[in-house]
Formats: structure tokens, sequence, C-alpha cells
């Protein structure tokens, strides 16, 4: 067995054009010669063929898609016979919402808000069905020319209602630095917050243009997820609706609990922003420690007192000076 390539064909299909290529699986072009439609086919490289978890990982990622059927989710297709692994798709037509952005950012608020609202109501209709897609990014979303949306790769998806796999290559980083969640950065599963997280964070990124955290590194970035708090959108961009900033703001929590716990709530605000309560840029904000933040500073203060009275003890003490070998009798 060897690597698909163009103008080979593939069951049905026959291999058109090589769309995208990325460390796992190549995404071709295919003419399904049984009906003439024009399809996507995702084919895993070579070497991850005969791994045992990761064919299961990539058989689940094809039924969690024929499970799903939303106009903002795309189409899952099944091919008549399979000789090899692969799975096939519908064609969309458009370009990813990285590539909108790399040419046009921010995008206008009206543009940013239609786009966050069908991403939400593909996100409710997985959510619905025990999916969580877990790397909701910008180059999972694609957008065809008359804007609709269509959410893709389910490479990681979670099945709430299936055991879990691991596996060294897959499971080391679960989604996107930029996009993931602070609690899978802590090494959780994630769950339907986890995806409200990451469409918080587009939204952010399609109305400033920036990223709410950032770094020198992924790891700084990470840093500031966790024990950090994000730049208000004003920061970026003055004068924008407060009450749209206050639900970005909401969906970004750090902690689960404080964020919107469902995509559906996440779209009802955002189909009426002006309902929206502002937020108290005054009201004190929940820490990740269990310390409260008025113990924090006295509790430092009293670690390094006890430190200094430590150090002082320590060199108040003198050693005994050493004792002098015993001189030996000379001999007669």
């Amino acid at each position: 067995m060897r690597e698909v390539a163009i103008g080979d064909r593939l069951d049905q299909y026959e291999i058109l054009e090589l769309l995208a290529r990325s460390g796992m699986a190549s995404i071709f072009k295919a003419r399904d010669t049984a009906t003439g439609e024009t399809v996507a086919l995702k084919v895993p490289h070579i070497q991850f063929e005969s791994d045992v978890v990761f064919f299961e990982r990539f058989q689940r990622e094809e039924e969690i898609g024929r499970r799903l059927d939303h106009p903002n989710v795309i189409r899952f297709l099944r091919p008549r016979h399979k000789s090899r692994m692969y799975v096939a798709m519908e064609l969309v037509e458009g370009k990813s919402l990285r590539a909108t952005l790399e040419n046009e950012h921010p995008l206008p608020v009206g543009r940013a808000l239609a786009i966050a609202q069908q991403v939400c109501e593909a996100l409710a209709h997985m959510h619905e069905r025990g999916i969580v897609h877990r790397d909701l990014k910008p180059e999972n979303i694609l957008l065809t020319a008359a804007g609709q949306v269509k959410i893709v790769d389910f490479g990681i998806a979670l099945d709430q209602s299936s055991r879990r796999l691991t596996w060294v290559g897959l499971s080391s980083t679960i989604g996107t630095p930029d996009y993931i969640a602070p609690e899978q950065i802590g090494g959780r599963r994630g769950d339907v917050r986890s995806d409200v997280y990451a469409l918080g964070t587009i939204l952010y990124e399609m109305l400033t243009g920036n990223l709410p955290f950032s770094g020198p590194n992924a790891l700084a970035m990470m840093r500031a997820k966790t024990d950090g708090e994000p730049r208000p959108l004003t920061y970026f961009v003055p004068g924008i609706d407060a009450h749209l900033e206050a639900i970005v703001l909401k969906a970004i929590e750090r902690l689960p609990r404080d964020r919107y716990q469902t995509a559906t709530g996440l779209l009802q605000d955002l189909r009426n922003p002006s309902a929206v309560p502002l937020r108290d840029p005054f009201a004190p904000r929940r820490r990740r420690s269990g310390i409260p933040r008025r113990l924090a500073m006295p509790l430092l203060v009293i670690a390094i007192l006890a430190g200094l009275s430590a150090l002082i003890v320590f060199t108040g003490r003198r050693p005994p000076p050493p004792r002098k070998p015993p001189v030996a009798p000379r001999g007669r």
C-alpha cells in the first residue's frame, strides 16, 4: 500500500486535486464516479494506517460526522465500499475564517455576529448529541461565498457516550493553544463550555483583530490564560458596544462555571446584545487559587518574614571550632 496521489482511483472516487495536507492526513478533491458529485476525501498518511488507536479515532470521527445533520456542519458521506482508511465529505466551495481574517480584520460587527450565531447553532446541535468539538478555531470554520458557515475537522472531537482513547501523538496537545480553554491546559477533557470558550475567543478576534491573551511563546500565552485576565475589547477598539463586550468576556471566563453553560445561552444573547447586563469593572474577580485575594498579600508578607527569621537564626549560629588532630609521639 502506498500514499494516495492525484490521478489515483480510490474505490468509487477519482482523485483530482490535493486541497490541504496536515501532519496526519491529506484532503483531496475527488469525483464520485457513481454519482458524478465532487467530494472531499480525508486520507491519513500511510504511517498511521497500521496504528490501532489512530484507526479507532479516525473511525470515530467518521461515526461522529454521520450522526450530525445540520446546515452549519460539514456533511459526511457513506461510500459503498472502502478498501482502506479514509473519510468522504461534501466539498465546501469557500475559504476558511482564518483566510478571511488575514485579509480583513477586524470584521464589521454585523458580519462577526452573523458568523458567531451560525457557529452557535452548529455547536448547540452537536452538544445536544453529546459531541464536543474541542478544536474550534478559524481554520476549522469554512465560509461559503453566500456567508454560510460550515464546521469541519472532528479529529479530536469528544463523544461523551464513548470510552476514552489515548495515543501519544494525539493526546499530548488537545486543541490549539490560541483557542484552548484553561481547563484543557490543565489536562481535563473539556466539555461543552470548552467549545463556548473557543467561540468566545474567535468572536473576540473577529471584533478586534487580536487575541485576548498573548505572549512571546505558546507556554507564556497559556500561562496568561490560567493566571491572568483578558484585555477588554475596548483596549483595541475604543467605543465598542459595552453589551457586546460583556457577552464576549463572559464566554471566555477562566472558570467554566462562570461562562455561558450552553451554546444556546450564548446564542440568545448574541441575538439581542442590548438586553445583556453590563459588566461591573470593579466587581471582585474569582481567582483560580483557593486563597482569597484579600489574604494573598498578608500571607506573602508572613512567608517573607518567616524566611528572613530562619536566615537570621541560621547565620547567627557559629559552628564549633575544628578539633586539632592528635599529634603522634616522636619515636625515641
